[in-house]
């Protein structure tokens, strides 16, 4: 498999891109090397799976808490990175388990997306934990002190919530991998979050029926999506989750088709009439006749020297013939 090469942002962060920190997330936590989607379609199932996880991570819980809980969410998001930073490395080392057992590949071939994935994840994580700990400790601090951090950690904050939308989606590069890597730890991770309140019977104070319905509707919902994202992958472009990516065709991404420029504002009823001179005369005007010059000579030769006041005259009709 061969992947993009330079640098990771490819040049896409300037001095003024750090004034936004949605911008920073974007070059940081969707790098050049990550491939493109397939097609729209795939890349909509994409954005759908990223809507029904927020929905799990952060809409099921304020809903049911009837709140948001701003220390809460911290511990939330602490917990979800420690979660992350095992059980991603863990799926992702099964399935090269099950690849190379196939025969069909060994795992060294997948060395250097698999390391640039991991850097990926570390950076996240890293920028996670580095947030929460930035908020707890500003809280710890004098008046000054609190307010420098505050600062810190609001753009932190809005730099890794842009990171975790991009993660979301690429689930840290791993499609450079294989394709279906991310929908499959997009499934694993929401039932990971789903099962530990159905094993110990945290259902929010509500009852069976409503507990059970709006902790696994999240992580259903993320999952079929994701069934249907490797499905399309499969039946497209040939990608099966079972298949070593070195088996795999390389799939070319549907280009997008160029939208038709709309008529100019002075064309009645969008009608443009052809472009040309309605009096030019048709074909080349130095052509040949009758498309040719209306004014060249006859047939005969314009430079054939003739008497100026005796016009040659066919025999027996001259002025002295017979």
């Amino acid at each position: 498999m061969t992947h993009p090469q330079g640098s990771w942002t490819g040049g896409a962060l300037t001095a003024r891109s750090f004034l936004k920190p949605h911008h920073v997330a974007r070059a940081m936590f969707h790098p050049t090397w990550i491939p493109e989607s397939l097609d729209p379609s795939v890349d909509a199932l994409k954005r759908v799976r990223v809507i029904a996880g927020a929905v799990a991570a952060f809409g099921v819980y304020t809903f049911v808490e009837g709140g948001f809980a701003f220390d809460e969410m911290l511990d939330n998001a602490a917990t979800a990175c420690v979660v992350l930073l095992f059980i991603t490395p863990l799926t992702v080392g099964v399935m090269l388990y099950l690849w190379q057992r196939s025969g069909a590949g060994t795992a060294g071939q997948l060395r250097e997306p698999l390391v640039r994935s991991l850097k990926l994840l570390l950076l996240f994580v890293g920028s996670a934990l580095g947030t929460v700990l930035i908020f707890q400790l500003g809280g710890a601090l004098g008046t000054l002190g609190s307010l420098l951090f505050s600062l810190v950690g609001l753009w932190m904050g809005f730099f890794v919530i842009a990171g975790a939308y991009r993660i979301s989606g690429n689930f840290f590069g791993t499609a450079a991998v294989h394709r279906c890597l991310p929908p499959l730890l997009a499934t694993v991770t929401t039932w990971l979050m789903a099962i530990p309140d159905l094993v110990t019977g945290d259902l929010h104070g509500l009852g069976l029926a409503m507990g059970v319905f709006f902790i696994l509707g999240a992580p259903v919902t993320v999952t079929g999506i994701a069934l249907l994202e490797m499905r399309r992958l499969e039946q497209r472009y040939g990608i099966r989750l079972a298949a070593h990516p070195a088996t795999l065709p390389t799939p070319t991404p549907t280009p997008t088709p160029t939208p038709t420029p709309p008529p100019p504002s002075y064309a009645p009823n969008g009608f443009v009439p052809p472009q040309c001179n309605p009096y030019a005369p048709s074909g080349n005007p130095y052509g040949t006749p009758p498309q040719g010059n209306p004014y060249a000579p006859g047939p005969q030769n314009p430079y054939m020297p003739q008497p100026p006041h005796h016009p040659q005259q066919p025999h027996g009709h001259g002025p002295y013939g017979g």
